[in-house]
């Protein structure tokens, strides 16, 4: 862990203050990075970091190795991160009384499998997909937010539903 001393990581478990203070410090930029190649949004990415961030600080005294903090870390943004985007799928108005449990099931089968779709894309054409088809954001606004013409957006929004499309139609 080259951007944090075990040393400063054992006097924030140990209640330090300000040693917990720059470990979250010295943490941030680290998790924002992963979240940011994680995430759907740089909003989610944000997020995504300072739940981590948040979980740092409420349980520090709990890990058992300093040198598992870079791992830990990651992982609870990645989860945070996954957790963001089914949420995406989930965020359907309440089925009625009549629909049957079962209709709910295939229904979250199904964005459970698109969302399996879309996770292995790269990381610009997910962020695209997601941006324009999930959320509906304007194309012009996805381009500017990833730094793309609205050209290269449309070349990555096309491949990213080609390659969707395809994992879909296999077996």
């Amino acid at each position: 862990m080259g951007w944090i001393s075990d040393h400063l990581v054992k006097a924030a478990q140990d209640g330090d203050p300000e040693s917990l203070t720059a470990v979250i410090h010295g943490a941030h930029p680290h998790v924002r990075r992963f979240a940011d190649h994680l995430c759907a949004s740089p909003q989610d990415a944000e997020d995504a970091a300072q739940e981590a961030l948040l979980v740092l600080y409420r349980k520090i005294g709990s890990l058992r190795a300093t040198a598992a903090l870079a791992s830990w870390m990651f992982r609870i943004v990645r989860n945070e991160c996954l957790r963001r985007a089914r949420r995406l799928f989930e965020d359907t108005p309440e089925p009625s009384l009549a629909a049957s449990a079962e209709d709910e099931v295939l229904r979250r089968l199904e964005a459970e499998r698109v969302a399996d779709a879309i996770r292995p894309l790269p990381d610009v054409q997910r962020r695209v997909l997601v941006m324009r088809d999930v959320l509906g954001q304007p194309g012009r606004t996805v381009a500017d937010a990833l730094g793309l013409s609205t050209a290269a957006m449309k070349s990555h929004l096309h491949r990213a539903r080609n390659a969707v499309r395809a994992r879909l139609h296999t077996p």
